[in-house]
């Protein structure tokens, strides 16, 4: 930000809701006064032209409408306005108005008023031309050195240049290898155009190579040149400056040489009358408009440009001269005379405020009040201080971090789950691949007391469930704050009851310590009242799943939990265990537990993680052999485009078998990797339901609380889901790792390891599955999860002496190598031979 601002010498805002551009201001004696005041001429594509005569701003007065020469509506929106001389058999100068499809030329004339509202200014049209194009921008100028009149050369939007010698229409001309239209302008001294094309680079083109050249209003300059009628359109010199130009200026003042100034998108350049870079200058900002001007300093120009940073800047050649600030950002920039005052800076903005100001640094003439002095009360300071201290004291009782909540909190969100499912399913597209997918509604209630705008409700679920909205928007509601709401769905939405398995390949059996409960009461949405079996066994099958079977001994605590695929489990023995609870809540029993008397299926889980990492490996196979392809198709496409373009005719050499096949096997490819990439998707599904179910039965193995339940939560799911760059193996890894060496370290030597800052992913599951099996053994031997710096010194302290017989490293990688299954069953083993010897 500047340390200046442009001084408003007159200002005015134009109309409302219009729009304008870079060509819709122009500053000269249009009205041909000779008393050497200029007049601001502005366009808006709304259509409306205006007429001003700015005056300065006297305080009392304000905007005078006198200011205001001339305003009409025209039919068309306005894309330009220049003054010259355009009319025939006089020097007067006259204004041309280009619309899309349309060229206007008027005079402008005044009529000395004889009352109190002044002179009176009207317009008249002399000539207009009607255009077969649609218009862009527009040049003018003495073509061809004519003297004492000016032409008009307009660009159209298809690259067509067409000259107008005033009232008549010349020729017209086509760019070669046009794409997009660039600004335009004439340099006298060399009656040549200048323009950029959509190449990025500037052209020359002589006024007579253009007027020689073959007649190309048919648009069939291929066909004429090969035939060899007329010339072919060729530029005078080119120039490659590697960015879109936004403006063009052609300058000659009698202390520095003719100049050709380009304004980029990042820089600047002036070029010498031949193409060759005078300079350039690096901008470090986006410029909106620019404009170069005399300078009083002998072979310099100076070049005012303005930017999207509402800042006005002064450059003497590269060097920054002054820097102003606007109120606005400029579109367009001038520099006229008036009421005596040479060398006023006019600025336009897109929405129509016009200014002129000058650069300077006005006075302030602010002057700060004297202060009533007055007797200071000690006894109030007094007071407030002990106020003020008592708040103090009270707000650093407390040492939490986030503030404590209002009593009646002024935003709250609540759900509620229907306890039947839907009558009418309402899935969609469901990726489940059942015959019926059921669905169930949950009401979500919004409370506020206070009101605010657009307030965004997001619901989430974990795949493979879905939802009809994930996000609702409301127009006003609460505060700007964010509150969380979680809640259950019935199990009945992903499964349905089905006849028990007599077999399976896995199990898990749980104890508790209350006596058995029938399951048909625990599941009495799942059970038959006149099935006598299902007191003691259930079936569950899950939607494009299998069969998870429950089954309840007769005469202990126990409850058996079995299925052919290991992640399946998960979801019924959680379901179980929140059974448990809230049927013996209800009896007002508070002492229920559950216990896994271990071990700790670590084989079963290992294949889950084996399956998913494999899938992964195939991902980055499929990458690499796409990328492979798509070079070599790419290669054999050059190759074609250069056998294609060659002017003498060559064979393919079957490069275009080549291609098809390349093509064909990155069609296979691709579709083969987009299968893989939705098995990865079922399959981390497959390994969060599979890491839910470790991570369940390790609390209920070591009696975890809630906060090392967190821990190990937060260790073993970081992940919502895979990417390219992070998966879940090597995240996995680090977290588990960062345990072993802190809460679960044995020396502090250990805990001097540090650990790698960059996850990569790994090459195999082995060093996984070590570190795995090792943190099972430490929480084994009585290690506790904690985030406390110094847990690990209070762990040395309270872990028993098994604790110490843990093996140094060498050995402890050895065990760890050994199949978990068989460490934890010689462990139990151990167990039982050290009881007998006991008893």
């Amino acid at each position: 930000m500047s340390l200046f601002k442009a001084r408003d010498w007159w200002s005015s805002t134009l109309g409302e809701e219009e729009e304008f551009d870079q060509g819709c201001l122009c500053v000269a004696d249009v009205d041909n006064n000779g008393n050497g005041q200029d007049r601001i001429i502005v366009g808006s594509f709304m259509g409306f032209l205006r007429i001003f005569a700015p005056h300065p701003i006297q305080v009392a007065e304000g905007i005078q409408a006198e200011n205001l020469l001339l305003e009409v509506q025209l039919r068309d929106p306005v894309l330009q306005v220049e003054v010259g001389k355009f009319v025939s058999g006089t020097e007067l100068l006259h204004l041309a108005v280009l619309h899309p499809r349309r060229l206007c030329v008027y005079a402008v004339s005044g009529t000395l008023g004889n009352v109190e509202h002044g002179n009176q200014h009207q317009i008249k049209l002399m000539y207009e031309h009607n255009l077969q194009r649609t218009a862009c921008n527009m040049t003018h100028g003495p073509f061809g050195g004519v003297k004492g009149r000016d032409f008009i050369c307009i660009q159209s939007m298809d690259g067509m240049l067409m000259f107008f010698e005033q009232e008549g229409y010349a020729f017209g001309r086509f760019l070669p290898g046009f794409l997009l239209p660039g600004p335009l302008r004439y340099s006298a001294r060399t009656d040549s155009f200048l323009t950029v094309s959509s190449c990025r680079q500037v052209e020359s083109y002589k006024y007579q190579v253009l007027a020689v050249a073959s007649d190309t209003d048919t648009r069939r300059e291929t066909e004429q040149q090969k035939h060899g009628s007329g010339k072919r359109l060729v530029a005078d010199w080119i120039l490659n400056i590697g960015e879109q130009a936004l403006d063009i200026c052609i300058v000659s003042f009698n202390q520095a040489p003719t100049s050709v100034f380009i304004l980029g998108e990042r820089n600047f350049f002036c070029l010498k009358e031949n193409g060759q870079i005078r300079f350039m200058k690096k901008l470090d900002y986006s410029p909106s408009c620019f404009l170069p001007y005399c300078s009083v300093s002998e072979g310099t120009i100076n070049t005012l440009v303005g930017n999207h940073n509402n800042m006005l800047l002064v450059y003497q050649d590269v060097t920054l001269k002054w820097a102003a600030q606007l109120p606005y950002i400029p579109v367009a920039v001038k520099v006229g005379n008036f009421q005596d005052l040479k060398g006023v800076t006019v600025t336009l903005s897109e929405t129509g405020y016009l200014q002129c100001s000058y650069f300077g640094t006005d006075p302030s003439l602010f002057q700060a009040p004297k202060v009533e002095s007055r007797e200071i009360n000690y006894e109030e300071l007094d007071v407030e201080m002990k106020e003020l201290q008592k708040i103090i004291k009270e707000s650093t009782k407390t040492q939490d971090i986030m503030p404590k909540s209002e009593k009646e909190d002024t935003l709250a969100i609540m759900a509620v789950v229907s306890t039947e499912l839907d009558s009418v399913s309402q899935a969609i597209e469901s990726e489940v691949g059942a015959e019926v997918v059921p669905s169930v509604t949950v009401k979500i209630t919004v409370m506020s007391r206070l009101a605010v705008q657009k307030t965004i409700l997001t619901v989430c679920v974990q795949r493979p469930l879905a939802l009809t909205h994930d996000q609702f928007i409301f127009s006003a509601l609460g505060v700007p704050r964010v509150v969380q709401c979680k809640f259950l769905l019935p199990l009945k939405l992903v499964c349905f009851p089905v006849q028990p398995l007599k077999n399976a390949n896995h199990k898990l059996t749980i104890d508790t310590n209350k006596p058995p409960v029938s399951l048909s009461s625990l599941f009495p949405d799942f059970a038959d009242p006149s099935d006598e079996e299902q007191v003691n066994v259930l079936g569950f099958h899950l939607l494009a799943g299998g069969k998870v079977t429950l089954l309840a001994s007769k005469t202990s605590q126990r409850y058996r939990i079995q299925s052919e695929q290991f992640d399946e489990l998960w979801l019924v023995l959680k379901e179980l265990l929140l059974r448990f609870e809230d049927h013996f809540r209800k009896q007002g029993s508070n002492d229920f537990a559950c216990s896994f008397s271990g071990p700790i299926p670590l084989p079963e889980y290992f294949e889950v993680i084996d399956h998913h990492f494999e899938l992964r490996l195939n991902d980055e196979k499929f990458q690499e052999l796409l990328s492979e392809r798509a070079i070599q198709f790419r290669a054999i496409e050059r190759r074609l485009l250069t056998r294609f373009k060659d002017k003498t005719p060559a064979p393919l050499q079957n490069l275009d078998t080549l291609l098809d096949g390349t093509y064909r096997q990155v069609i296979a490819l691709a579709d083969a990797a987009e299968e893989n990439q939705g098995r990865l998707l079922q399959d981390f599904t497959r390994l969060k339901s599979a890491t839910h179910l470790v991570i369940l039965l390790i609390g209920l193995w070591q009696k975890l609380s809630k906060d090392q339940i967190a821990i190990l939560e937060a260790t073993f799911l970081p992940l919502l889901q895979d990417t390219h760059e992070l998966g879940w193996e090597e995240s996995v890894d680090a977290a588990v790792s960062h345990l072993l060496k802190t809460c679960l370290s044995k020396s502090s030597k250990e805990q001097a390891l540090t650990l790698t800052s960059q996850l990569s992913m790994p090459k195999d599951t082995a060093k996984l599955k070590k570190h795995l099996t090792l943190f099972c053994d430490r929480l084994a031997k009585g290690g506790r999860l904690s985030l406390s710096a110094d847990s690990s010194l209070q762990q040395a302290i309270i872990m028993p002496g098994s604790c110490a017989t843990i093996p140094e490293s060498d050995q402890e990688e050895r065990v760890a190598e050994l199949d978990p299954l068989e460490m934890f069953t010689n462990q139990r083993q151990l167990a039982r031979k050290t009881a007998n010897a006991a008893s």
